[in-house]
């Protein structure tokens, strides 16, 4: 991909007046030679943009990313065992307190974008949101291991309270915002590492997001197997520990490799959250104006400007009214709260391109909420013996993890050059249809998961000494897994590549936000389940009510998420068929109207529209690879 250069280069102007401002361009002064980590190929000669990035520098957030990773999904999948039986919640307040810190953590991580992309760099945000994680983790690892801060049983819902309750839930608060801030820079920060605009590294990017994910599935392998049975087995508290010192080095291991990254260093101008609300405000204010026939009428940077700008972003004709933001009227005073330019306007239109992917993708993160603790809670009470050696409920999830251990590399070395030959993608398949395929699978998920659950059930009522074997939940548990190696990989790479420069750790933090959505759904989800069918059925008992899983019907709340995901596919597929991938380069052929000759001023017309001209919204120079197919 390519580094921010005009960010750089209007710091050094700020501060430096008329002096720099007659300098040869693109071309930097000597002088500036120590910021070249911050530089773009443009700015600097190609062996000392080559000396860095790559997969040299994205081996440092591999690192990391596989240490913390063993703490983050060791602890997703087993907490709610340490809600049920440490700190005495009943079986949906324990499923609900997991779920709310998870949507809660991936929440937090469009923090972590919006710091990285207006504030600090990705790199800084990282390791500033790294304190808070390993902060939170060692709070949870002293609770976990004074017995005076255990509460003691009560028959309720929930037994904690007072400065227990204050101490667990601030310990959660802390590990949710550091994880999640930290999970909405690193990616970016490690995608940074390859120029989108170089054929060899645009296909290396594509590599990266799977590699990043081999590295999430090759730590968490270790969690759910080694950390998890350290907890269950010997005491909780050495499972938090361990988590900590390995999140800990794995922090230190990002700060060293700080020398061989492509750095960019932001500036509050850039602030996504600001650009979007410009176009909006200044869209709304030019609501009655006439838009010209001709987009190229629009305000855009003249040539000299756009020497100090990333890249401009060609008009597209999708959501014509927020193209009103770069309308130029008589009173306008070029202030970024007056008129907008094309590209500022075409970044707002990205993201609201994306925003219905964003959401057909929320039922299938609910699913796997379902994984982490229902299902965690029905191996817990199956045949756990794998030979003479109990195997801990939560570490039934090593089973999809190894699935796609040796899935990823071969989906990467075998399967994606040979789709590449017959689609001449880089990724071998488009993001979009690559995220369609893990839908498919999660609908799948869902429906074994029920079938297995009403076997789990009747053997269990039948003779409750002879449970099924735990390893039943691996049909459920390899089908998601699979889906989940096709959907997440495709979310990051497809939110990533589509969005402005300036914006991508904003947008890359989606697909924790769908994450966090489909979280709290779950949450929602059972609480309605609950209060519904506690009114309909003839027992009067809510589907998930109580402590006892035998008397309860989960196989029908997983066949309720079945149907959605089922409805949810066939919502995605209209959505996806709509979408009109963001064009690689601007076209040659259009050049943006400069001010300097004077663009033409708008006339206020009261019309039903709002003045502007009917026009028609079919994709026309850019079209969906989907869509084609």
């Amino acid at each position: 991909m390519s580094v921010t250069n005009y960010v750089l280069w209007c710091y050094i102007l700020s501060y430096s007046g008329p002096l720099l401002s007659a300098l040869p361009l693109p071309f930097p002064p000597a002088s500036t030679s120590l910021l070249i980590s911050n530089m773009g190929p443009e700015e600097m000669t190609k062996s000392e943009y080559k000396e860095k990035g790559g997969f040299r520098a994205s081996a440092f957030v591999f690192v990391l990313v596989a240490l913390e990773n063993m703490g983050f999904v060791a602890n997703m999948v087993s907490l709610v065992l340490y809600f049920g039986y440490v700190m005495y919640f009943n079986i949906s307040a324990a499923a609900n307190t997991l779920t709310n810190f998870m949507g809660s953590t991936f929440l937090l991580s469009l923090l972590g974008g919006f710091i990285s992309d207006t504030f600090l760099s990705r790199f800084t945000t990282s390791l500033l949101f790294g304190f808070f994680e390993v902060l939170g983790l060692a709070l949870v690892t002293i609770q976990a291991y004074s017995k005076d801060l255990h509460p003691t049983y009560c028959g309720k819902s929930s037994c904690i309270k007072g400065g227990m309750a204050v101490m667990l839930y601030a310990s959660l608060a802390l590990l949710a915002l550091g994880s999640g801030g930290v999970k909405g820079a690193l990616p970016a920060l490690g995608g940074d590492q390859f120029d989108q605009k170089d054929p060899k590294e645009a296909k290396a990017l594509a590599r990266f997001f799977n590699w990043l994910l081999l590295s999430t599935t090759l730590g968490a392998c270790i969690g759910v197997t080694g950390i998890v049975w350290v907890s269950t087995e010997k005491d909780w508290y050495w499972g938090f520990f361990i988590s900590t010192v390995a999140t800990f080095i794995g922090f230190v291991v990002l700060a060293l490799g700080k020398p061989y990254y492509r750095l960019r260093e932001p500036t509050p101008s850039d602030s996504p959250i600001i650009r979007i609300a410009q176009v909006i405000a200044v869209a709304i204010k030019n609501r009655r104006l006439a838009l010209p026939e001709n987009p190229d009428e629009l305000f855009e940077m003249n040539e000299k400007e756009k020497v100090f700008r990333e890249e401009t972003i060609s008009h597209t004709n999708q959501f014509r009214c927020l193209d009103k933001a770069a309308i130029v009227t008589n009173d306008s005073k070029l202030t970024p709260w007056t008129v907008c330019t094309v590209t500022q306007v075409e970044e707002v239109k990205i993201l609201t391109r994306m925003l219905p992917i964003l959401g057909s993708t929320i039922i299938m993160n609910t699913c796997m909420a379902q994984l982490q603790t229902f299902s965690v809670q029905q191996g817990n009470i199956m045949d756990r013996h794998l030979r003479k050696k109990e195997v801990p409920a939560p570490s039934i999830p090593v089973i999809p993890l190894a699935f796609m251990s040796i899935l990823i590399p071969i989906y990467e070395l075998f399967f994606v050059p040979f789709a590449r030959k017959i689609t001449h993608h880089p990724s071998g398949i488009t993001q979009l249809q690559r995220i369609g395929v893990g839908l498919v699978l999660s609908a799948i998920s869902m429906t074994v998961a029920g079938v297995v659950e009403v076997k789990r059930r009747n053997q269990a009522l039948k003779d409750i000494t002879k449970p099924i074997s735990l390893f039943w939940l691996s049909f459920q548990y390899g089908i998601f897994g699979i889906a989940d190696m096709f959907t997440l990989v495709g979310l990051l790479e497809f939110f990533y590549k589509e969005a402005p420069v300036c914006m991508r750790s904003l947008s890359t933090s989606f697909t924790w936000l769908s994450l966090s959505f489909g979280y709290f759904l779950s949450t929602l989800f059972v609480n309605i389940i609950n209060s519904v069918t506690k009114r309909i059925t003839p027992s009067k008992q809510g589907w998930l009510h109580g402590l006892d899983l035998n008397q309860n019907n989960l196989n029908l709340f997983y066949w309720f998420l079945a149907i959605l995901s089922s409805l949810n596919f066939v919502n995605y597929l209209y959505w996806a068929s709509w979408y009109k991938y963001t064009p690689e380069e601007p076209d040659p052929d259009t050049k943006p109207k400069d001010l300097s000759t004077g663009p033409p001023l708008a006339k206020e017309e009261n019309t039903l529209d709002g003045g502007a001209k009917e026009t028609n919204d079919a994709p026309s120079s850019v079209q969906t690879e989907d869509a084609k197919q």
